[in-house]
């Protein structure tokens, strides 16, 4: 289908694009909705999808047949085949109407493909003050390598490859399973992925920083891939995060990367911390279950 970027373009608070998350404000957004379209239904990624590092197939397609497009909002339904299926709605438009229009294409879809969660996803700018997002919403946050590195480390940073069995990334993992990490050591045991960034406490794994990856935009562009993060809560407040963050960033800077694009939850602690070293906020994204 061929969207009018004219309806679209003035209610994008946020550069997102349904199915591959958030770019950059200067990426050729148009054409990346034309691409995510005719891809729908193929099962396979676009060459610049991150997330196809982690399967052979697409578990997520727009269901194009279902798109509302019109001069009061755009409505773009996703459908997550995993699990037992998500719907999503993302919805584009301002007007008191278009959330309630969203809200009520994802209930009347979410059955009619089986999914048993429905979802309406919908974004803030960057000047919107936090109080208006929901619980659970993630800030969109640019990370720019070319301003230069960033600061050192204030504590040592290994590479998980260099611990012993005896430094626990396995119980580490374990531990901090709900934050993915124990689906990351699957993928490390299996030599599927870059390098772990971690820190010690006591000769123990305290916290980690990874799958450290790049991959090139639709634009050609260098970018470092988002990665799971986390510290132990026992461990935290000894500045184990920020030195993780620190290396991380300087391995992105010295393989070339141009930016990072990451989704930080409103308040966390990874929000905070991307907040003080001085990443750019490029606005909200908010999700509600209907």
């Amino acid at each position: 289908m061929h969207f009018d970027w004219g309806w679209i373009d003035p209610v994008m608070p946020v550069p997102y694009v349904p199915t591959l998350g958030p770019v950059r404000p200067q990426d050729p957004i148009p054409d990346l909705f034309e691409a995510v379209v005719e891809a729908a239904g193929t099962g396979r990624f676009l060459p610049y999808d991150k997330d196809r590092r982690w399967s052979e197939t697409k578990t997520e397609r727009l269901l194009v047949d279902d798109i509302v497009h019109n001069a009061h909002h755009t409505l773009m339904p996703t459908l997550l085949e995993r699990g037992t299926g998500t719907v999503k709605v993302h919805v584009y438009g301002t007007e008191p109407s278009s959330l309630t229009a969203g809200a009520d294409l994802a209930g009347k879809l979410a059955p009619l493909h089986g999914a048993s969660k429905a979802r309406v996803v919908w974004f803030n700018g960057p000047d919107e003050p936090e109080s208006r997002t929901q619980s659970g919403s993630t800030r969109v946050q640019l990370k720019d390598f070319t301003a230069g590195p960033s600061a050192t480390p204030q504590v040592p940073v290994r590479d998980s490859k260099e611990l012993t069995d005896e430094a626990g990334f396995d119980v580490f993992a374990e531990e901090m399973a709900a934050d993915g990490f124990a689906f990351l050591h699957e993928q490390m045991r299996g030599g599927a992925v870059g390098p772990v960034l971690t820190v010690l406490h006591d000769s123990c794994v305290a916290g980690a920083i990874g799958p450290m990856e790049t991959m090139a935009d639709a634009t050609g562009a260098l970018r470092l891939l988002p990665q799971y993060f986390g510290v132990l809560p026992q461990y935290r407040g000894h500045g184990y995060g920020r030195a993780l963050w620190r290396a991380a960033m300087q391995w992105g800077h010295q393989q070339g990367a141009e930016y990072q694009l990451l989704q930080t939850e409103v308040g966390g602690a990874s929000d905070r911390l991307c907040i003080t070293e001085g990443l750019q906020s490029l606005g909200f994204v908010n999700q509600m279950s209907v």
